[in-house]
């Protein structure tokens, strides 16, 4: 499991938006919406892709939380 700090999650609606786009690809996600941070797991080749795709979706990752 990988967790990301992400900038501008504010309200479910954020949180479901996340999730939507891409649990069929990704699998299950976590997102708190209190403390910004999306955990799924996530293989290492595929970091560079969920955060683009995230900063197009208006959620900038800001770092991985080790």
């Amino acid at each position: 499991m990988k967790n990301f700090e992400v900038k501008n999650i504010k309200c479910q609606n954020c949180a479901n938006t996340i999730k939507n786009y891409f649990e069929d690809e990704l699998g299950k996600i976590n997102v708190d919406v209190e403390k910004g941070i999306v955990s799924l797991n996530l293989d290492d080749d595929k970091i560079k892709y969920f955060c683009d795709e995230m900063k197009d979706l208006g959620f900038e990752v800001l770092k991985e939380i080790k």
